[in-house]
C-alpha cells in the first residue's frame, strides 16, 4: 500500500474478536466508510492495514473498529502478536476442556437413558440440563459473544449461525423436558430413541460446542504456526553482540549496535548486524538467509549478514547496517507485508462470505418453514433447521486461501526469495516468458581472465605480470580482474595516470608500458599487428586488452564477464516448466550469443540500451505474452515494473531498493525456478482449498435441509473441514526445490 500526497505512513493494527472471514470483511467495510481512508483486514493474520488522511490517527481507526464490535491497538512488535495469540489459544483450550470433559458424561448419560427407557430415573432430565449448562454458557461463549455483537450492529456472521444452534437445541431440549414432552424416537445413526427422548438434543448442543471449539482451537494453533512461518526470519538475528573496544571484548544487546562498531563473532554464534569483515577467516552457515546448504568461506573485505550463523574460526566485523536496515530485518518486513496484502481470489472469497452467512439463515427459516408447511412434526423440522445452522458455517472456505498464501510466502524466504505480495505468486503462476538480464544477472558482473597471448619474444607470463603492474593502480572492474590473475609479487609502477574508457599506462621497471583498448595503443603510436587483429576478431563474448611496452606491442589478454555456475541448469529448469527464456542485454549480437549459447537460452535481444529495456519487454506482453523480468535491480527498474512479474537479484544489504514483485536474496538463479515452482504448487493448493470449502456446503447443506444429517455429526464434519485445509495450506513447509 503506497503513500500518497498528503497522507500519513500506513497504520498496522492488531484486531481482536475476529472469529471468520465475514468479521474481516465487516471491519473493513467500516474503515473504508472513513473519510479518506483505505483499509485491508485479513482474518488469518489478525492484522489491518490502514492507509488514513493526514487529517486523521490511529486512534479514530481503532474507535471505528470498536464501533464495529471488535478491538484493536497499534502493532508494535511480533512478540506481542505472539502473546496475544497464546493467550487466544489458552483460553479456547480451558473452555474446550470444560465441555470435553461435560460433554462425555452427558453423551453418555443422554443417549444410553434415551435408547433404554427402563435405565432412567427421577430427575434424569434436570441430570442433564445441569451438566449441559456449563458447556453451552462459558465454553460456547465465545459464538454468543460474537453473535450478540452482530445483533447489536444488525449484523450476521458465522459465529451466528453457531450460537443460534447449540441456543436452539439446548432450549428446544429444555423446554420439551419442562413441558413434558413425549414425542416418538428417532434415528441417531446408530440405533432409535425411545419416545420421551428429547434430552438428548442437550448432547447435540454438547456434543456440537465441543467438536466446534476443538475445530476452532486446532485451527488458531495451526494459524499461529502459518503466522510464524512469516515472522521466524526475526528470531534468526543473534539478541547480544560482542562490541570490540580499545581491544576488549564488551557484551552488549544487539539493539544497541551502531554502525562503525566493531563487533567479534566467536565460532557457533550468529551474527547481529550486516558488516564487513576486517579480522580472521571462517566458514558461515548462511542457509537459514538463502537456503544455500554449503557454509561461505570469509575472510577480510568480504560483507556478511545478520542472521547467518559463523562455524569455524574467530571473525572481527565492523557493522554497516544495523537494526530496521539489516537484510534480515527487511526480509522480515517484506514477508509481514506481504501476508497483510489480498490476493485477487481471496477478495472474491471475501465477497462470497460477506453474503454468505445471511444467505444461510434464510435457507435455515426455509427449511424450518418447508418442514412444518409439509406436514412434518416440530421436532423433525427443528432438526433440520438446527443441522443447516451448524454445516454452513464456511470457516474453512474463509482460512482457504490466506493460510496456503502465508505458508508460501512464508517458505518461499526460507529459500531466500522475498515475496512482496500473493499477487507475485499469482502472477508466478501465469507467465510464460523469462526475460534475463545478461549482467548481473546470468552472469556475476565480475570480470575475470579467460586468456593471454604474447606477440613477438615476450613470454605470456611476462605480459600477465607488466600488466598487472600497471593495472594494480586502478580501480577499474578489468584492471581488478588483470591484478587477480596476475598475482603478488608484482613490480612497482611509476609515472601512473589513468585514461578514462581507454586503459592505463605507466613505467614499470624502468619501460613504458600501456594496457588498454585499441585505440589507446593506436592513440600511443605503436603499430597494429596482423596477429593482433586476428585475435581480437576471435574473442567472442571477451573483451581483448592489449598491452604494448616500449612502443611494441607485446601481447594481449582477454577478459569475461563470468557466467554463474548455476545458471544453465536454471535455464533447463526454466524449459523443463515449459517457460519461453530470453536473453536480454546491451551487448552486441555475437557476444550475447555466445552467452546464450553456453546456458541455453533460446532467443537473445542485443544492442538494448538501458533506457530501451522497458520498451522490450512492453513489446512481448503486446504480443500476448505474459513476461517475467529477471534482473539486477540497478538499471533494470523500468524493466521490472514494466513486466508482469520483477525479479530483482540482490545485492547487499539493498533488499527494499528494488523495484520488483519477487526478491532473489541469494545470487543462485535456482532461486528463479524455485519461486515459480512453489508459485504453482501454492495456487494448487489453494484451488484445493476452495475446492473443499465450496464442495462441501454444497453437497451438506442440502443433505442437512432434508433431514439427512444428525447436527451433532454436521457439527463434527464442519470443524473437521477448518482443520482440514489448514493442515493441508501446511504442507507446504515441506517443499523442497527439485534440482
Amino acid at each position: 500500500m503506497t503513500t500518497t500526497a498528503g497522507a500519513a505512513a500506513p497504520v498496522e493494527l492488531a484486531v481482536s474478536g475476529m472469529t471468520c472471514a465475514a468479521c474481516a470483511s465487516r471491519i473493513e467495510r467500516r474503515l473504508n466508510k472513513l473519510d479518506g481512508v483505505r483499509a485491508s483486514v485479513n482474518y488469518a493474520t489478525e492484522r489491518a492495514v490502514v492507509q488514513l488522511p493526514a487529517e486523521l490517527g490511529a486512534a479514530d481507526a481503532i474507535e471505528a473498529v470498536r464501533r464495529a464490535g471488535y478491538d484493536a491497538r497499534v502493532r508494535h512488535r511480533a512478540e506481542d502478536d505472539r502473546a496475544a495469540h497464546t493467550a487466544a489459544v489458552a483460553d479456547l483450550r480451558r473452555r474446550l476442556v470444560v465441555a470435553a470433559v461435560l460433554a462425555v458424561p452427558l453423551g453418555n448419560l443422554s443417549i444410553s437413558l434415551a435408547l433404554a427407557p427402563s435405565l432412567r430415573f427421577a430427575g434424569w432430565e434436570l441430570l442433564c440440563v445441569l451438566l449441559a449448562l456449563p458447556v453451552v454458557a462459558f465454553s460456547a461463549w465465545p459464538f454468543h459473544r460474537a453473535a450478540l455483537r452482530n445483533l447489536r450492529h444488525g449484523s450476521s456472521s458465522m459465529d451466528t449461525l453457531v450460537s443460534l444452534g447449540v441456543l436452539a437445541s439446548f432450549g428446544w431440549a429444555v423446554w420439551s423436558l419442562a413441558a413434558g414432552s413425549s414425542g416418538p424416537g428417532y434415528w441417531l445413526g446408530f440405533g432409535v430413541t425411545a419416545e420421551g427422548a428429547d434430552a438428548v438434543y442437550l448432547d447435540v448442543a454438547a456434543g456440537v460446542t465441543t467438536f466446534l471449539l476443538a475445530g476452532r482451537y486446532f485451527e488458531t494453533r495451526s494459524r499461529r504456526n502459518a503466522v510464524g512461518l512469516l515472522t521466524a526470519l526475526a528470531g534468526l538475528a543473534a539478541k547480544d553482540a560482542r562490541v570490540l573496544r580499545d581491544g576488549a571484548e564488551h557484551p552488549v544487546p544487539a539493539a544497541l549496535l551502531r554502525v562503525g562498531d566493531l563487533f567479534v563473532v566467536r565460532p557457533g554464534e550468529g551474527l547481529p548486524a550486516d558488516g564487513v569483515v576486517t579480522d580472521g577467516t571462517s566458514a558461515v552457515d548462511t542457509a537459514a538467509m538463502n537456503g544455500e546448504p554449503v557454509p561461505r568461506d570469509v575472510g577480510p573485505g568480504d560483507r556478511v549478514v545478520g542472521g547467518t550463523v559463523n562455524r569455524t574460526g574467530r571473525l572481527v566485523v565492523r557493522a554497516t547496517e544495523v537494526g530496521a536496515n539489516t537484510q534480515l530485518a527487511q526480509m522480515s518486513a517484506l514477508a509481514e507485508q506481504a501476508a497483510q496484502r489480498k490476493a485477487a481470489v481471496q477478495r472474491l472469497v471475501d465477497r462470497v462470505c460477506a453474503v454468505f452467512v445471511p444467505a444461510v439463515l434464510a435457507l435455515t427459516a426455509l427449511t424450518l418453514a418447508g418442514w412444518l408447511a409439509t406436514g412434518h412434526g416440530a421436532r423433525e423440522a427443528f432438526t433440520a433447521a438446527v443441522a443447516v445452522l451448524i454445516i454452513a458455517c464456511p470457516c474453512a472456505l474463509g482460512l482457504a486461501t490466506p493460510t496456503a498464501l502465508m505458508v508460501g510466502v512464508g517458505r518461499a524466504a526460507g529459500l531466500g526469495i522475498l515475496v512482496k505480495g500473493p499477487e507475485a505468486l499469482e502472477a508466478s503462476r501465469a507467465v510464460d516468458t523469462v526475460v534475463l538480464d545478461k549482467t548481473g544477472t546470468v552472469t556475476t558482473g565480475r570480470m575475470a581472465v579467460v586468456g593471454v597471448v604474447a606477440f613477438g619474444d615476450a613470454a605470456e607470463r611476462d605480459v600477465l605480470r607488466w600488466a598487472g603492474a600497471v593495472e594494480a593502480a586502478s580501480e577499474h572492474p578489468i584492471a581488478a580482474a588483470v591484478v587477480a590473475a596476475a598475482g603478488g609479487g608484482l613490480p612497482a609502477v611509476t609515472g601512473f595516470a589513468a585514461l578514462v574508457g581507454a586503459g592505463a599506462r605507466g613505467e614499470v621497471e624502468g619501460v613504458p608500458t600501456a594496457v588498454g583498448s585499441a585505440e589507446l595503443v593506436a592513440g600511443l603510436g605503436v603499430a597494429a599487428s596482423p596477429a593482433a587483429d586476428r585475435w581480437l576478431a576471435g574473442l567472442g563474448p571477451a573483451t581483448g586488452v592489449l598491452v604494448a611496452r616500449g612502443g611494441a606491442l607485446v601481447g594481449g589478454i582477454a577478459v569475461r564477464d563470468t557466467v554463474r555456475p548455476s545458471a544453465a541448469d536454471a535455464v533447463a529448469r526454466l524449459h523443463a516448466l515449459g517457460l519461453r527464456t530470453v536473453l536480454l542485454t546491451g551487448d552486441g549480437p555475437a557476444a550475447a550469443r555466445a552467452v546464450a549459447a553456453e546456458v541455453g537460452i533460446t532467443e537473445v535481444i542485443a544492442d538494448v540500451r538501458p533506457v530501451d529495456k522497458a520498451t522490450a519487454v512492453a513489446d512481448l506482453r503486446a504480443r500476448g505474452h505474459r513476461v517475467a523480468m529477471v534482473g539486477d535491480g540497478v538499471n533494470d527498474g523500468p524493466a521490472l515494473a514494466t513486466a508482469d512479474l520483477g525479479m530483482a537479484v540482490a545485492r547487499g544489504s539493498d533488499v527494499a531498493a528494488h523495484a520488483a514483485d519477487v526478491i532473489l536474496v541469494r545470487e543462485d538463479l535456482h532461486a528463479i525456478p524455485d519461486a515459480v515452482e512453489l508459485a504453482n504448487r501454492t495456487l494448487t493448493t489453494i484451488r484445493g482449498n476452495l475446492a473443499w470449502a465450496f464442495g462441501y456446503n454444497a453437497a451438506a447443506l442440502p443433505l442437512a435441509a432434508l433431514g439427512l444429517l444428525n447436527p451433532l455429526v454436521a457439527g463434527a464434519a464442519m470443524s473437521l473441514s477448518s482443520v482440514l485445509v489448514v493442515a493441508n495450506s501446511l504442507r507446504l513447509r515441506g517443499y523442497r526445490p527439485r534440482r
